[in-house]
């Protein structure tokens, strides 16, 4: 039996990284991102990692960023992990992990099998995948993640996957425990699934989301 892990990402205020820590997650993701509620700059992502353990994973999300950018923000914020949720190529995510030395997690947004079927090309070139949920291309205003949309978690079932993998993609303390029996996810992420608003983390859904998740035993 695996414990499923868990990160919570787009967290912005010192209140939801102490209730990400103190709850158990594995991962804490920081977005930088200015269209995201969820955006933190340079400065408020070096202050808010400073008390955060060694054990868990920081994870710094980005958007199609340019070197110039990836270096600004790593000079100043120790991430274990790049997260690229944009358009990436295959090329270009191998490009970044060769150039800063970090492991890559490559997010790919999933509304049929077809796009499941993407998920090769990176297996070469990045360390894990993430797969979220692909916005409607009528929904107004859609972010690159975190529009608390759910996908067809049974596309993943039996599924051979090249990488180490992560589900995200609408999921909260109600619907982690199917996503997880459905998908045979050993990782999970949540972000508009533990808010009040978007970009306003609640710490108490913060920690029931997390006991909910570390009850779960794949």
């Amino acid at each position: 039996m695996t414990r499923v892990k868990a990160k919570i990402c787009g967290l912005n205020d010192p209140q939801a990284v102490d209730a990400a820590v103190t709850g158990g997650a594995s991962h804490i993701g920081l977005v930088f991102y200015p269209p995201s509620p969820r955006n933190v700059s340079i400065e408020q992502a070096a202050d808010l990692v400073g008390p955060v353990p060694k054990e868990i994973t920081i994870v710094g999300l980005f958007v199609d960023p340019d070197d110039a950018f990836l270096e600004q923000v790593l000079k100043a914020v120790p991430l274990d992990l790049l997260q690229l949720h944009g358009s990436e190529t295959p090329a270009r995510v191998g490009d970044i992990r060769a150039r800063f030395s970090l492991p890559v997690m490559k997010a790919l947004k999933i509304a049929d099998k077809e796009d499941l079927a993407s998920a090769n090309q990176y297996k070469d070139v990045a360390d894990m995948l993430l797969f979220d949920a692909k916005a409607p291309k009528d929904m107004k205003n859609a972010l690159p993640g975190g529009n608390g949309l759910v996908f067809d978690w049974r596309m993943l079932t039996n599924t051979p996957l090249s990488l180490p993998w992560m589900l995200a993609g609408g999921l909260n303390k109600e619907n982690v425990a199917q996503a997880v029996t459905i998908s045979g996810a050993d990782f999970v992420d949540t972000s508009s699934g533990v808010e009040e608003k978007p970009g306003k983390k609640d710490p108490a859904a913060i920690h029931e989301f997390l006991k909910v998740v570390y009850e779960i035993r794949n």
